[in-house]
């Protein structure tokens, strides 16, 4: 079994917001810090290198959703300080192979993310013989948007069968949910929408002490579940 983990997903559109939401985060024990599509592509690589200059020691995940040019974005993640690239399981298989193959030269993961696709489980078995290093099945923000009832768990259980890398499960989770994905066969446990973020306006949406308490609780529960 895959050793669990806490990543909190910064889908801000600002550097210094993504900073202080990763401090708190960080004292409250996560342990791995995403920077979001949003603060991507509203700061560009700058969000990266700024999160991994304030926390050196905290893996970093670009979720860079890369579709094309693939050795391209996770070589510019890597020399920003990024520890794993995301690439879309919907991308060509070209495209997966060479963030792979420059993953492995930067010396990063990769994350195969399922979003999208027609046949989940199929996807991520797909991408796990392609050689990524972990799994996301993923109901993207859209797909919720247009029917509130649908979520991960509509498909999760397919994906863990058909792969043996670690699994973060996202979309529709609630954060009572957190604490019994590893024991789903998802360990790597993403805290974001809506306890985070204020998807609407991509904006912190708790005040900080509630957002440092749940935080805290969410990695004693997600640390002790396995």
């Amino acid at each position: 079994m895959h050793k669990p983990v806490v990543q909190v997903s910064l889908d801000l559109i600002s550097t210094d917001e993504a900073l202080h939401m990763a401090e708190i985060a960080v004292e409250a024990g996560v342990d791995w810090l995403e920077a979001g599509t949003p603060l991507i592509l509203a700061e560009g690589m700058h969000s990266i290198r700024a999160l991994h200059h304030a926390f050196p020691d905290h893996p970093i995940v670009a979720d860079l959703k890369i579709m094309d040019g693939g050795a391209l974005e996770t070589r510019l993640a890597a020399e920003a300080g990024a520890s794993w690239v995301v690439v879309m399981g919907r991308a060509h298989d070209a495209t997966v192979r060479a963030v792979v193959r420059e993953a492995h030269k930067s010396g990063v993961r990769v994350m195969g993310d399922v979003l999208g696709g027609t046949d989940y489980g199929a996807d991520g078995a797909r991408m796990e013989e392609l050689g990524v290093d972990a799994i996301i099945a993923h109901l993207g923000f859209d797909e919720r948007r247009e029917n509130p009832a649908a979520s991960v768990f509509d498909f999760l259980e397919r994906v863990v069968a058909r792969t043996n890398l670690p699994v973060q499960a996202v979309g529709g989770i609630r954060i009572e949910d957190l604490a019994a994905l590893p024991r789903m066969g998802a360990p790597l446990v993403v805290v974001g929408a809506p306890l985070v973020i204020a998807t609407d306006a991509f904006a912190p949406a708790a005040d900080e002490e509630t957002l440092r308490g749940v935080l805290r609780q969410v990695v004693q529960r997600v640390h002790a579940a396995m």
